[in-house]
């Protein structure tokens, strides 16, 4: 029995202890200016996962170039699942990177940030009620598309990825239109971890100033009230004074309309085509950073993870008052009865912000002959500049009971029920009387954007009207969290409406037409019928004098006003129900 025992404690002695995996990321191992591959990433990524039971990586859906999107969950109770974490009151800090993958350092900071938080007793403590949510690389296509030369005005890493996705996409103008597999599976994400706050880390391009870290947060006039006062009274407060702390002084994003930003910059009001313009619409406080893209890589990963650090210890400090204002902020959605749909700066509101620039000055292109611009790095100044950052809605819609959309409309409906849109089908044919746009003037852009040509002041005309609907047709309800959501991509208003994102264009082709000489005796027993439309025609024909000229123009107006015109010419098909009756569903 003691042999045994012996036996048993000697070969318990002598099995090697599980030691932990190196976890020195591919930065780290560098030499300050090599950013890791996606390959590198995902596998740094796993030996996290098998390190710490606190790490869950799980990949969630395709991308555009047939790779997993994967999702990193750090979670210090080891509870994964999203409805629960949020029913024990915690936060929830959604970080996406490599969306610009040639802008990367939230890649590497990330996967230091993550490691630190877990081996460090006292940051540990910080995720007590803040759980991480980690997108390693979203623009998977375009991180594997790696090269030296692209970000040209960039200074470091020595390589990286691209901007264009596998389908050349912009994913950063993609979060509306959905064209991609990448913002299918972001939307999959998003809705169901329903995150508090979600930071998108970016490069910036543009002028020279010394700030390292520059900073887009959700534009606080389009966020709910609720949350924008916190937004802008506390959390950016907090963390620009952090970050002063930090030797990172940051700056609002430089977006200036001059040519240099000593004449002033103007905030970003970005609509939902991007990430923080999407997230706003269910109330989620928005980040943008922007290091700047001539200072050395070092430096730029030092301040995202300067930045990513204090977003955290904000979060956890504010975490009860930041659940308690979303909750808040939700409720006033569900009960928002007027939702703007475009906007304008407020030039008459101005405030006053340090920067930290550089003197602009201008000498003779060894180009051109011309003259350029260049910014002088030995003559520094320190001065206050004006930042314009205040809007107004210029076009505010009343939302309604529900929309009804037609089966037809695949495109839209796949769109909606990727974003988990609550949707209902009538069961049998119904007519019904409602509000129905028609579409009176818009504008497209002559070029492609971002695969489409986009459509935008959109003018229309409403009319109530009894409508055709078929079994199978949807109903949407607007008594739901995606309220907001909703009435941007259906009001075709709206600056990233389905509509301006060509998804009804066939409603803007006239399918039937007439012969001149046919209609020539028709029109005039029209006229002589209905002497209203008479008048109507020959105060045009003194109003215009190119229409008194032009008999074809003549006949199309009698055409126009008379039933041989196709009642569904330019009628947007999404019909607005107005007050709440009972539909067979």
């Amino acid at each position: 029995m003691l042999k045994t025992v012996l036996l048993a404690a000697l070969l318990h002695t002598a099995a090697p202890a599980k030691e932990k995996p190196d976890l020195k990321t591919p930065y780290e191992q560098g030499n300050g200016n090599q950013t890791a591959t996606y390959q590198e990433a995902i596998a740094w990524y796993q030996k996290l996962d098998e390190a710490y039971e606190e790490v869950q990586m799980t990949p969630v859906g395709m991308t555009d170039v047939g790779r997993p999107l994967h999702l990193v969950i750090v979670s210090t109770d080891k509870d994964f699942d999203p409805a629960s974490i949020h029913q024990k009151n915690k936060r929830i800090l959604l970080i996406q990177n490599g969306i610009h993958p040639g802008e990367p350092e939230g890649i590497d900071a990330t996967m230091m940030l993550v490691r630190d938080y877990l081996q460090d007793k006292k940051l540990r403590k910080q995720l007590d009620n803040v759980v991480l949510a980690i997108i390693p690389v979203y623009n998977i296509g375009g991180a594997l598309n790696r090269n030296s030369h692209t970000r040209t005005n960039q200074n470091g890493p020595e390589e990286y990825g691209f901007r264009g996705n596998a389908r050349n996409l912009d994913l950063n103008r993609d979060y509306i239109k959905t064209d991609s597999r990448n913002a299918q599976t972001f939307h999959q994400i998003f809705r169901e971890w329903d995150p508090d706050v979600f930071m998108d880390n970016h490069t910036s391009n543009g002028a020279d100033y010394q700030h390292v870290m520059t900073l887009i947060a959700t534009q606080h006039n389009k966020l709910n009230p609720t949350l924008a006062s916190y937004l802008s009274g506390k959390m950016v407060p907090t963390l620009y004074a952090e970050m002063k702390k930090d030797k990172f002084p940051m700056v609002p994003y430089m977006n200036h309309p001059a040519e240099t930003p000593e004449s002033g910059i103007i905030g970003f009001m970005e609509s939902p085509r991007y990430a923080t313009g999407y997230t706003t619409l269910y109330n989620t406080i928005g980040f943008v950073p922007e290091t700047h893209m001539l200072k050395p890589f070092h430096q730029r990963v030092d301040a995202t993870y300067k930045l990513m650090e204090n977003m955290i210890e904000t979060i956890h400090r504010d975490a009860d008052e930041i659940g308690r204002l979303r909750q808040q902020a939700k409720r006033e959605t569900l009960a928002q009865q007027k939702f703007p749909l475009d906007w304008q700066l407020d030039t008459t509101k101005v405030a006053q912000i340090p920067l930290l620039g550089y003197e602009a000055r201008y000498k003779p292109s060894e180009v051109s002959g011309l003259e350029r611009l260049y910014y002088d790095r030995k003559s520094p100044y320190s001065k206050k500049i004006k930042y314009y950052d205040e809007f107004t809605p210029t076009v505010t819609v009343e939302k309604p009971v529900a929309y009804i959309i037609p089966q037809a409309w695949r495109e839209v409906i796949e769109r909606l029920k990727t974003d988990g849109v609550q949707l209902q089908q009538l069961q049998r044919d119904t007519t019904l009387t409602l509000d129905t746009y028609y579409i009176t003037d818009y504008k497209t852009s002559p070029r492609a954007y971002e695969g489409h040509y986009l459509h935008s002041g959109v003018q229309v005309e409403t009319r109530h009207m009894p409508r055709q609907f078929f079994k199978g047709d949807y109903v949407v309800y607007l008594n739901q969290p995606a309220n907001r959501f909703l009435v941007e991509v259906l009001e075709p208003q709206a600056v990233d409406s389905y509509f301006a994102w060509n998804f009804f264009d066939g409603i803007l082709m006239q399918k039937e037409y007439f012969s001149s000489y046919v209609f020539e005796d028709l029109a005039a027993e029209y006229l002589r019928k209905d002497p209203t439309l008479r008048k109507k025609l020959e105060e045009r024909k003194k109003q215009d004098p190119e229409f008194a000229k032009s008999a074809r123009a003549q006949l199309d107006f009698v055409y126009k006003n008379t039933p041989h015109y196709e009642y569904t010419h330019m009628m947007y098909p999404v019909g607005r129900l107005m007050q709440d009756v009972k539909l067979p569903l």
